[in-house]
């Protein structure tokens, strides 16, 4: 079990994916906003930010960087149709990100999610 961060604009895939994560035992936090998910990394722990890239206000790569000065133990999955933003070198993402492309099957984002947290 671990403690997921889920960062998400869209209402019905933040939802899908919580629910994905909860039944295969995860503890999900979600936000619908990067600065939101900024928030709740400031309040508490988390093992994997699972995060999109394009959302309002601040972005995923955005997040991903300020959550590794926060903890820079801390996994960080991008979930985007824009795999080649966050691949860009010129984004500065974090470097062992993992980057799963849209779409996806939420058992394969489980998958992910329990190699990622098992490494």
């Amino acid at each position: 079990m671990a403690a997921i961060l889920l960062a998400e604009d869209d209402d019905s895939m933040r939802g899908f994916l919580r629910k994905a994560l909860e039944k295969a035992g995860h503890v999900v936090v979600d936000a619908s906003q990067g600065d939101e998910a900024l928030t709740e990394l400031q309040l508490r722990e988390f093992d994997l930010l699972l995060t999109d890239i394009v959302m309002p206000v601040m972005d995923g790569i955005e997040l991903a960087r300020r959550a590794s000065e926060i903890d820079p133990e801390m996994k960080i999955m991008f979930i985007t149709g824009f795999a080649a933003v966050a691949l860009n070198p010129a984004n500065q993402a974090p470097q062992d990100a993992k980057v799963l492309s849209k779409p996806f099957h939420l058992k394969d984002l489980v998958s992910e999610v329990d190699r990622m947290i098992a490494a």
